[in-house]
């Protein structure tokens, strides 16, 4: 993991860079209630847990991971994924 997903609270511009959205979409999910936030002054900052799957969507850099595992388990299992479709 990169050092940006170990703080406890992230700024909306962080946000959007972890999850792969544009700031503006950040500000869209809190205000729908689709991603917890708390406001500071005129900022919203976003708790880590909010940026899991709680909030009902993979991270950027979980999604590469998943991709990469994807990928993976097809080279290594693709035949008998072939097989198994067939049946």
């Amino acid at each position: 993991m990169n050092n940006i997903e170990n703080k406890p609270y992230y700024s909306t511009v962080e946000a959007a860079k972890i999850l792969g959205m544009s700031r503006i979409a950040v500000f869209k999910k809190i205000r729908s209630g689709q991603l917890k936030s708390e406001r500071f002054g005129r900022n919203y900052l976003i708790p880590q847990d909010s940026l899991a799957y709680s909030a009902g969507f993979l991270t950027a850099l979980r999604r590469k991971e998943l991709d990469s595992d994807v990928r993976r388990i097809i080279k290594q299992y693709g035949d008998a994924l072939r097989r198994l479709s067939k049946e």
